[in-house]
Order: C-alpha cells, then sequence, then structure tokens
C-alpha cells in the first residue's frame, strides 16, 4: 500500500550494529579503565555505528538548521512576546546575532535559518522554501491545509538533502517562533495522551494569567486533534504548523540519509514524536541534546525514550541547547577516534 508518508521518504535503516560491536571492542582496548567514561563511551559507540567505521571520525561539518515560522494562535496571549518577533529575530540568526550563533561559534558548527511560515516578507535567502505565511490558529481552526502539510514536510525533506549533500556530517534542528511552543504542546500531548494541565509550561515567560490563556488554547487544540491521533499528517494539518511539519520531514529525512541528529528542546522534539511515528526507526538516529524546562519536553523524550546529555534549565529554543551538547559528543568522538591502545602505548593491562 503507498502512503503519503511512503511516498515522501524511503524506509530508515538502523545504524550499522557491526561497527556498534567494533567500536565497543574498540573502548576496551583503550589506554583507561574498562567504562572509566562513562556515558562518554556509548556516545562514541553511536556515533561510529551512525557512520559506519569505527574508529569514528570527528565531525567535519555540523550544521544547525532553525526552522522559523509563526502561529495564529500567538495573537491569543498565549506568549510574553508579540508575532513581530519572530521576523526580527530570523533577521538577527541571519546576521550573526543570535545565541545560537554565539554557541555555534565555540562548537565549530556553523547556521542556517529558514523560513517556513513567517508572518512576514523576509530576505530571499531565508525564504526559498517559504509554504505560507503564518498557520491556522489550531484553537479553532486547521493549521494547514493538505496540500500545505505535504509541501511543508518536502520543504523539510528537501533542506535535509541540501545539508547533507552539501557535506554536513552531523545537524541540529532548531526552532524560531513566537507561541510555537502552544502548538508543540498540543502535539505531545495528543501523542503520549496527557492532559493539558500537566504539559503546559512557561514558553518565554509568561504570566500566570497567560499560563490559564494557553492552557485553554491547548484544550481546546487538543479536543480537535484527537480524532486523527494516530495519523501524523492529519495531526501536523490540524494542530501542528508549517514549520513543525517541516522539521518533521527534515528529521526523517537525515535518519533516511544515515545523518546523525541532535535534536534542541520542546518544539523540535514535538517534531520527532511525530516523525517517528511517520516513520518508524528515525528516532535511532538522534540524540537529545538537553531537557528544557518545558513540562511537554520531559513527556516527548520519555515517550522517545531518549536521555538527554544535559539539563541546564534552558528554555531557548533556536537549537541552542543541542549546540552546548555538541562539543560533548565531539569529545566522545575524539576519545574513540584518538586515543592510544594498551598495545601502541606499550601500557600494561591488568595481570
Amino acid at each position: 500500500m503507498v502512503t503519503e508518508s511512503s511516498a515522501l521518504f524511503r524506509p530508515v535503516d538502523p545504524p550499522d550494529a557491526d561497527i556498534a560491536r567494533e567500536a565497543r571492542a574498540r573502548q576496551s582496548s583503550l589506554t583507561k579503565p574498562a567504562e572509566s567514561l562513562g556515558r562518554l563511551e556509548d556516545l562514541a559507540v553511536w556515533v561510529a555505528s551512525c557512520q559506519g567505521v569505527s574508529p569514528p571520525h570527528r565531525f567535519a561539518r555540523a550544521r544547525a538548521v532553525v526552522f522559523a515560522g509563526d502561529h495564529g494562535i500567538a495573537r491569543g496571549g498565549v506568549s510574553a512576546y508579540p508575532p513581530e518577533v519572530t521576523a526580527q529575530m530570523v533577521a538577527n540568526i541571519a546576521a550573526g546575532g543570535a545565541a545560537i550563533n554565539a554557541l555555534a561559534t565555540v562548537s565549530g558548527a556553523t547556521v542556517r535559518v529558514v523560513d517556513i511560515a513567517v508572518d512576514a516578507d523576509t530576505d530571499e535567502s531565508v525564504s526559498s522554501h517559504k509554504v505560507r505565511r503564518s498557520s491556522g490558529s489550531i484553537d479553532r481552526e486547521d493549521a494547514l491545509s493538505q496540500d500545505e502539510v505535504i509541501a511543508a514536510l518536502t520543504a523539510g525533506r528537501d533542506i535535509a538533502d541540501e545539508e547533507v549533500d552539501g557535506g554536513a556530517d552531523l545537524l541540529i534542528a532548531g526552532d524560531m517562533g513566537i507561541g510555537n511552543t502552544t502548538p508543540a504542546t498540543v502535539l505531545i500531548a495528543a501523542v503520549t495522551n496527557t492532559e493539558p494541565v500537566a504539559a503546559v509550561g512557561r514558553g518565554t515567560g509568561i504570566d500566570d494569567a497567560g499560563w490559564i490563556r494557553k492552557t485553554a488554547a491547548i484544550r481546546d487544540a487538543l479536543r480537535r486533534a484527537r480524532p486523527v491521533t494516530r495519523d501524523p499528517i492529519a495531526l501536523l494539518r490540524t494542530v501542528g504548523g508549517a514549520d513543525l511539519a517541516a522539521m518533521t520531514g527534515f528529521l526523517v529525512q537525515a535518519a533516511v540519509r544515515r545523518t546523525p541528529v541532535l535534536l534542541d528542546g520542546v518544539v523540535v522534539t514535538a517534531a520527532a514524536l511525530v516523525a517517528n511515528d511517520l516513520s518508524v526507526g528515525a528516532s535511532a538516529w538522534w540524540l537529545a541534546g538537553h531537557r528544557s524546562t518545558e513540562p511537554a519536553h520531559a513527556l516527548a523524550l520519555a515517550h522517545l525514550r531518549l536521555d538527554p546529555l544535559l539539563d541546564l534549565s534552558m528554555r531557548l529554543g533556536e537549537g541552542s541547547g543541542a549546540m552546548v551538547a555538541l562539543p560533548i559528543l565531539s569529545g566522545a568522538v575524539a576519545t574513540l577516534a584518538d586515543m592510544a591502545t594498551f598495545s601502541d602505548a606499550g601500557v600494561s593491562t591488568r595481570p
């Protein structure tokens, strides 16, 4: 049976299990006590299995892609910032002035921002994949039409292809959009069957009145989501948004292209939940960079069985939490790739 998802994406193959065994065996031969590097050893083995080679290569072109989009629900007072900030921040990221740019410089990565559904005209350099201006207000209308959700998934797929074809060997997905934690929370609550009050967070820092408005909006959107929870594409169309759908396509295609991904916060992980339903096995290619302060993020990570590298009380988005985690992952790779073995170093092992 040919489905819309199978027409868009090829099947996902798992990381190389044989290479993982080789990498694990190499770990035991390095000049250190067995398992003394803790989780770093597991991370390095994962990278080797994704790359299909042991020892693994250091990342040559780590790349963050920030997906930008506005949401009609933001006009309902669910954010501490006005919707026009999205376009302003897209320009700021493109100019190199955002947190993600500063962190990428430290981490040895580069940043790209793409306008998927910003409610403004943006520079041609970021808008070639634009699907529409803003997504619908999900408490009372669909976020997208059927044609638009397919266009957004296709845009995400094509962006992943562009990056991998351009040499990216580690991808970070980031988000930028005022109000985007509201549809993200709806997606997570729908997939995990969680009540709104257990999932709603403070987003950009809303006060109690804003939290009440946000909870009501998520409650109303969840009522609309329930009939389509088992259909990932319909779920994105109904209560997602063009940016979330593009992130979903990006994450699936990265797995198809056998390229590891560091996930960021609640918005990206909401897209990951849907992506894993859309393409079973895709999550084997993802690593959670951090756990944010959003309650829904912890729910999504638990559902995906992903253990985040960091918990620094971050809630910015942009890919910032994942970018902070990148040096840890790079360090893990360096230990497996560059350390000497007992034999090479002439170091005695236990008698």
